[in-house]
């Protein structure tokens, strides 16, 4: 009888049949995988097969975290290429890399190809990191969970405080490995499953956020969705205001270097203030992750993608993206989830249990 082949084995596979066709990884390890796995075994993790956001992802605190509890890192992802003038692409080893839905689209980034990887089934996490919406864009346009967490709770290099580590994965529940292993002062690695969050949650749902000009079939799928929670006895919604100022400009003038210029700080104090309040009548905030569905090659016309997203990169809240449903075209739309700086962990059991009352179905 042979035996079956190792999980590392498998995911390695899964990269050699499938990524030739949407170049999602920049580089594959099979020599170092498989001898890092017998020993991988033994820990936590139990030889896990993930992988990197970019070259340098695999000297980030979070893989470093993962490869102590007994992850195995496969190979290093796609993410946009030199002198890319927009974000929301990446560039593997075998060319662009395509959303695994839709080719003629993008995945979204800027972590292109750990979407793509975890939603074409090569591993079932990655790591990402999310400046303006890096994680939760590529998790909506390709199906899958996406995770950042709370600004400064977790090592970043990016001077600017926008940027914060994330996770892709198959679902929410398989993240909980990377915020069991990753997240400061989670708990021992043999705690028991994150509970789901008591039933119905209180939630506020915003369209727009009072600003942004949402496509209206992208709306009306997110919508759907919420009205399947409110159902299914998941979700209570609760009549708050959501009227956020437009946060494009005093994004991009911190990612510049102007945190202190005037127009940002009173861009920021007033959202703030207004997450803040909506935050203490109810503990998550339900909206729409992109404006638009996933763009061409071409480039992503006039509509941001970073529209519902940014926002929060300014404020430091943990987001999430959990598959919502299907445009008529075939391109995947993700439920964008917002909860109290802090609160990844229960965020992550409020994901859980949207989760679970929203099965994917497939168009």
């Amino acid at each position: 009888m042979t035996s079956r082949p190792s999980a590392v084995a498998r995911a390695l596979e899964r990269i050699a049949q499938r990524d030739p066709a949407l170049g999602a990884f920049i580089e594959v390890w099979p020599e170092e995988a498989l001898a890092r796995e017998p020993e991988a075994r033994e820990l936590p993790l139990r030889g896990m097969p993930f992988a990197v956001k970019g070259r340098t992802g695999i000297r980030s605190y979070a893989a470093r975290r993962l490869i102590a509890a007994g992850g195995v890192p496969v190979g290093a992802t796609s993410v946009p290429g030199p002198g890319t003038a927009w974000q929301t692409w990446g560039q593997g080893a075998h060319g662009r890399t395509v959303n695994p839905w839709r080719a003629d689209r993008t995945p979204g980034g800027s972590s292109a190809g750990s979407a793509v990887a975890v939603a074409a089934g090569m591993v079932e996490l990655a790591t990402g990191s999310d400046g303006a919406g890096s994680v939760r864009i590529p998790a909506a346009w390709c199906g899958v969970f996406g995770l950042k967490t709370t600004n400064g709770l977790l090592p970043s290099p990016d001077a600017s405080g926008l940027a914060s580590a994330g996770v892709l994965a198959r679902s929410a529940a398989v993240a909980e490995e990377y915020v069991r292993h990753v997240l400061p002062g989670y708990g021992e690695p043999a705690a028991p499953s994150l509970p789901l969050a008591a039933l119905p949650l209180a939630a506020v749902y915003s369209e727009d956020l009072g600003f942004a000009e949402v496509d209206p079939e992208v709306a009306g799928v997110v919508r759907a969705a919420v009205d399947r929670l409110v159902a299914a006895g998941t979700v209570r919604l609760v009549d708050a205001p959501c009227v956020l100022l437009d946060p494009g400009r005093a994004w991009q003038a911190v990612r510049g270097g102007a945190a202190g210029d005037p127009e940002a700080v009173a861009v920021r104090r007033a959202n703030d203030g207004r997450l803040d309040a909506l935050l203490a009548a109810a503990p998550l905030l339900l909206t729409p992750v992109t404006p638009n569905r996933p763009h061409g090659h071409e480039g992503p016309g006039d509509r941001y993608s970073t529209a519902l997203t940014w926002a929060f990169n300014l404020s430091g809240h943990p987001a999430a993206s959990v598959p919502a449903g299907f445009t008529g075209d075939g391109c995947p739309v993700g439920l964008q989830l917002v909860a109290a700086r802090g609160a990844d962990v229960s965020l992550l059991g409020m994901a859980r249990a949207v989760e679970n009352a929203l099965p994917t179905v497939r168009p």
